[in-house]
């Protein structure tokens, strides 16, 4: 069951989807134009997953309506109703970030498998957003470049990479946890090179069901299978031009792989049910979460496939592998949601921040972001301490520093002083942990900790760990 909003102007038409919505099991809430439509949505937009909207309206079109819910609500998918003179349009407003397209007249079964993958795919953004503990978040649309750029050496590389690369027509292959950044790093393969100005146009993999998979990237006539009551071009021919981002390529199912492999390799493919071979110019982005080297030995992805996709292999490290690049982010989300939320903080306090350093982040960047969102909201300090952030960042009983080497008698030291005591025992069981991790390899250690070889060897010699292995 999914929440969806119908927005069009007709009033035979708004009763007919509602009530083909609700026999489908779906809530549903109507708007007559664009501008009501947008009235509900800022009102309560956690209770709209997806939007249909007819393209031709009064005072707010079906256009203006998609511009307006790609900036505030990029999660949320948008589906157009056009008229057979606006095909051409509804393909381009495709082309610039609508989910998919009805055209009238249309039949229940092509309602129902269009609103049922825009259902799919916000679900699937929730799950994607939703760390271990942490209720869901979403990553913005156009995200600062920042949320990807970063100090330590292994963003560093990333970055050099991305600069490399970002002007070429070679598949790139990102890979990563969940909440990492792949969507962005995508982006702005795109955005930095001569194809800017051309299609982005991304699929989740995940949210298609395997049997509509070779429509949806490849197109189909007319009466190819029940309910294509009119040619549609899939998302090759959208992308001509342009980029293509295949999000989840992992979840693509093994029969369709090769079919895949032969529009990669020849840059060419034909419609479901259709005879004329379509050639497209199309940069292609994969990424995934899973280990596709494992999957390719159990037999779920083709090895020829993995070779064509990963030409340029990326991987994004997770968040606790950066932990240097923590305090360019927290700042990056204060003013983020300073703006948002009306807020003043201007900064956060050294032991706050060791303890958002020192936390795993199971949901990466993403729920970095929820993390500061949720202090920000209840703060009314312009200044963000340690008992400001929520569970489980802090741990239960404290702060979530090793102050046992303070002393019961420390009550005449400086708040100043007990902090960096704290941030130092803190730095000391990290970069311990961390050699122990690595069998004593420094230069492993400070990967793994986000930081140089040298600034390790100094921060071991700092702490009186020089004597310790490697």
């Amino acid at each position: 069951m999914a929440r969806i909003l119908v927005a069009d102007d007709e009033a035979n038409i708004r009763k007919v989807l509602a009530a083909l919505l609700r026999r489908e099991g779906h809530d549903t809430k109507t708007a007559t134009d664009g501008a009501e439509a947008l009235r509900l949505l800022d009102a309560e937009p956690a209770d709209i997953d997806v939007v249909i909207t007819d393209l031709r309206m009064p005072h707010v079109d079906g256009l203006a309506l998609l511009r307006e819910v790609n900036v505030k609500y990029p999660e949320i998918p948008v589906i157009l109703i056009t008229a057979h003179g606006t095909v051409d349009t509804a393909v381009e407003a495709m082309k610039n970030g609508a989910f998919d397209y009805l055209q009238k007249p249309f039949e229940q079964e092509e309602l129902r498998v269009i609103v049922g993958k825009a259902a799919r795919t916000r679900e699937l953004a929730r799950c994607d957003i939703r760390s271990r503990a942490e209720p869901e978040s979403a990553l913005a649309a156009g995200e600062s470049f920042s949320l990807i750029a970063g100090n330590s050496p292994s963003m560093c590389e990333i970055l050099e990479i991305i600069r490399r690369v970002t002007d070429s027509p070679s598949t790139v292959l990102i890979t990563g946890e969940s909440g990492t950044g792949k969507e962005l790093v995508a982006k702005s393969l795109h955005e930095g090179g001569s194809r800017r100005d051309r299609p982005f146009i991304k699929i989740n993999c995940a949210a298609i069901p395997r049997e509509l998979m070779e429509a949806e990237l490849f197109g189909y006539e007319k009466g190819a299978f029940t309910g294509a009551v009119s040619s549609k071009p899939g998302r090759f021919e959208l992308a001509d031009g342009g980029t293509l981002f295949l999000d989840e390529i992992g979840e693509i199912p093994p029969e369709m792989q090769v079919k895949l492999l032969r529009a990669l390799q020849e840059s060419e493919f034909e419609r479901v049910g259709g005879i004329k071979t379509i050639s497209v110019d199309v940069r292609l982005i994969a990424a995934t979460n899973r280990d596709l080297e494992k999957e390719i030995s159990s037999g779920r992805f083709r090895e020829e496939l993995y070779y064509r996709l990963a030409v340029v292999p990326l991987r994004l490290p997770p968040l606790r592998e950066r932990r240097a690049d923590i305090p360019s982010l927290v700042e990056h989300f204060v003013a983020k949601f300073n703006l948002r939320l009306g807020k003043q903080v201007k900064s956060v306090e050294p032991d706050a921040l060791a303890i958002l350093q020192a936390y795993s982040w199971p949901g990466n960047i993403r729920e970095l972001e929820n993390v500061m969102e949720r202090t920000l909201l209840f703060t009314d300090s312009s200044r963000i301490r340690a008992d400001d952030l929520p569970e489980p960042v802090r741990p239960r009983g404290g702060f979530g520093l090793d102050q046992s080497h303070i002393s019961d008698e420390s009550g005449g030291e400086s708040m100043k002083d007990i902090v960096r005591q704290a941030a130092q025992s803190l730095e000391r069981d990290l970069i311990s942990r961390a050699l122990e991790a690595t069998g004593g390899n420094v230069t492993q250690a400070a990967k793994r900790l986000g930081i140089s070889r040298k600034s390790l060897q100094l921060k071991m010699k700092e702490l009186g760990l020089r004597d310790l292995p490697g």
